[in-house]
C-alpha cells in the first residue's frame, strides 16, 4: 500500500468514525465504504485527467466522495462543495487533522450561490448521485470555465432523462462528450459516467433562482 492509498483509508476510517455523531453516509462498514466510496470515486480519474487543468469542484459532497479521493490523486486546487454546513465543519476537520487543507477546501452553500461569487472559475466538476443530468448541467454552467467538463457519476439513467439533458444543450451552453460503463471490482456493482463540456456560454441567464433547476428542470 502507497502513502496515497495509506491517506485516503485515514480518511475513510475518520468518516466512518465521525458518522456516529453526524450523518455523513449510509456506509459504516470499511470494507463496504473502500468499494463505494473510495474505488467508486477514483474509478472515473481517467474523466478527470481529460478535463483542462486548473480548479476542481465537487458538487453536493456530503462525505467529500469524490471530491477529497480526487483531489487527493490529481493534486488539483479542489472545492467541496454542500449546503449542509454541519458535514463541511465535520469534513474540515478531518480535512485538517489529515494535512489535506493545503489544497482541498470546503464551501457550505448552495450551487447557484457559489455561481454568483466563483462564475466561470471552475475547470472541472462533479457530481455523484446527486440530481438528474438537466438539473446538474444547468447548476454546472455558470461555474464552469470555457470548455471546462461536468463528470456525472450514475448509477443509472433513464433514456429520457439524458435526451432532457441533451435537448437543453443551447440552453445551457452544455454538450454531451463522453459516456461510459463500467462495474466495480466486485463485479456486480454497475457504474456510468457522463461528461458534459462546456462548449458556448447558455443562451438563458444562469444561474436560475435558488432551487428552480431541480423544482422546475429546463425542457
Amino acid at each position: 500500500m502507497n502513502n496515497t492509498d495509506e491517506l485516503l483509508e485515514k480518511y475513510l476510517d475518520e468518516i466512518i468514525e465521525t458518522n456516529e455523531r453526524i450523518n455523513l453516509t449510509r456506509i459504516t462498514d470499511k470494507q463496504e465504504g473502500k468499494l463505494l466510496h473510495l474505488e467508486d470515486s477514483l474509478a472515473v480519474i481517467e474523466e478527470m485527467n481529460e478535463a483542462p487543468e486548473g480548479f476542481y469542484g465537487d458538487m453536493g459532497s456530503g462525505g467529500g466522495f469524490p471530491g477529497v479521493p480526487l483531489g487527493v490523486i490529481t493534486q488539483r486546487e479542489t472545492l467541496l462543495i454542500d449546503s449542509v454546513k454541519k458535514k463541511m465543519t465535520a469534513i474540515e476537520a478531518i480535512l485538517t487533522k489529515l494535512n489535506l487543507d493545503g489544497n482541498i477546501s470546503t464551501y457550505s452553500g448552495r450551487i447557484e450561490e457559489l455561481s454568483q461569487e466563483r462564475r466561470g472559475e471552475f475547470s472541472v466538476l462533479t457530481a455523484r448521485a446527486l440530481s438528474s443530468l438537466p438539473s446538474l448541467i444547468e447548476l454546472a454552467s455558470p461555474l464552469l470555465c470555457d470548455q471546462g467538463h461536468l463528470i456525472c457519476l450514475k448509477a443509472n439513467v433513464d433514456p429520457s432523462e439524458l435526451e432532457a439533458a441533451q435537448s437543453i444543450r443551447d440552453k445551457t451552453g452544455m454538450r454531451l462528450i463522453k459516456d461510459r460503463e463500467y462495474d466495480l471490482s466486485d463485479g456486480k456493482t454497475h457504474r456510468r459516467v457522463l461528461v458534459f463540456e462546456k462548449y458556448q456560454e447558455p443562451t438563458l441567464s444562469l444561474p436560475r433562482r435558488t432551487g428552480m433547476a431541480q423544482k422546475r428542470p429546463l425542457h
